[in-house]
Formats: structure tokens, sequence, C-alpha cells
């Protein structure tokens, strides 16, 4: 079963100092019938303005990914982490039993646009932890490119749930094939340009899908196209 949903209707914001849109339920945005997809619990597309961000807030049993799009991030925690990342790189916090941590863009000038994902740990009570991890961006062209997983790897984010975050570029005409192992949910997510899916079905820009069932994914490029496919239990 594949499940679009175009970016035209998610939940969109503008605080002045924050813009952006939620995929699945988050703060004033409470839908029950849009809670999760899976382990994934959160698919925040932020834009920070510049010298803003979150102040100092408390978390717990999640594991919290930021992948930057645009702009530098800054993180710190009260467990001793400060950390700055730009774009290919990631940031991986595993609230565990708690930890209160502030989130900022580390630039006075431009916008730090980032992705932020939140996935149920795959036990609770963990010791709370935190680490980045960085790719080449030109190493994301013409196939799918591991940036978070369970086992973690070279340019890879570890994180405590059985699943993997892919990246991938894609020029137009270009094709690659996703296999599916069977009970397991795959979510693509195009960034921007647009993906055309199982020769049938085309993502644009900020357009998502949820696939259950589907064990073989043809994806092809409409136009150069960045996007991310998540592998989830």
């Amino acid at each position: 079963m594949i499940t679009i949903y175009p970016a035209s209707e998610r939940f969109h914001f503008d605080r002045e100092w924050l813009r952006g849109s939620h995929s699945f339920s988050f703060g004033e945005y409470q839908d029950p019938d849009n809670t999760g997809f899976g382990v994934l619990r959160v698919f925040n597309d932020d834009t920070i303005a510049p010298g803003y961000g979150f102040g100092a807030h408390p978390h717990s049993n999640m594991e919290i990914v930021s992948i930057v799009l645009q702009g530098q991030l800054r993180h710190e925690d009260n467990i001793g982490n400060t950390a700055v990342s730009s774009f290919g790189g990631i940031q991986r916090m595993s609230a565990g039993t708690g930890v209160i941590h502030t989130e900022h863009n580390a630039s006075n000038e431009t916008d730090c646009n980032l992705l932020q994902l939140w996935f149920e740990p795959e036990a609770r009570g963990l010791e709370p932890s935190y680490m980045t991890a960085s790719y080449n961006p030109a190493s994301l062209s013409g196939h799918l490119l591991p940036v978070v997983s369970r086992q973690g790897g070279e340019n890879q984010a570890t994180i405590h749930q059985d699943l993997t975050i892919y990246l991938s570029r894609l020029e137009k005409g270009q094709q690659i094939e996703f296999l599916q192992k069977p009970d397991r949910r795959t979510y693509l997510f195009v960034i921007h340009g647009a993906l055309r899916l199982n020769h049938a079905d085309v993502l644009g820009r900020r357009d998502a899908a949820r696939l259950e069932q589907e064990n073989r994914l043809q994806l092809e490029a409409e136009e150069a196209v960045f996007f991310m496919l998540i592998d989830l239990p």
C-alpha cells in the first residue's frame, strides 16, 4: 500500500523566527489519526531565523535526528556536548532517561533549515547520549547513501532502533531500485526536485509517501532530485 502526502496538505506555520511544517501530530498540531508511522513519531521541516533558536528544554525516551540542509545548527546539552553542524552534517541525540538541550541557528546572517526526526527507541530508560556525523554531499549521486543506522559505519550516525535513513541525489532520468524486506515500512520524502515512484506516482518538492507491504521500489528522477528514504520496522 502506498499513501501519498502532498506538501500542501502538511501542517504549516510561521512564527517569524521559526517557520516550517509538521508531518505528524506535534505541538499545536494534533490529529489523532496522524500520530506516526511505525516507530517514526515526528518529522519536522524547520527554518530558524538568524540568531534565534530553541531555549533549554527536556526530552526523554526518544531518538532525535537532525539533518541540516542549509546554514548552521548549534546544539548544546546538559551532558557536556556542544556542536555546530552545516549541510552534510547529522546530529543524533538519544534522550533516554532524560536530557536538557538547546538548538540555535549559529549564524546571525543566514537562515538554518533542518529536518528533525523523532523515533521511538528499541528500549526505554537508555543512558542519554549524543553524536555527530558527516557525509560528503558528492557521495549522494546515483545511489542511496546510509547516513543513520543501527549498526553505524563510516560517515554514519548510530541509532538505538532497527532503522536506516538514506539520502540520495538523482539526475533527470536516473533510476535506482530499493528492495524492502517483508513486514517492514518505507518512508519517502522529497527534499527538492521530482521523483517518480513505481512508474506511477510523482512526488514533488516536500511531498512524502508512506509505504507498507511494498517490497520492490522503482525510483526515477522526473527532474534532478534530492530525497530521503527511511527503512522502518
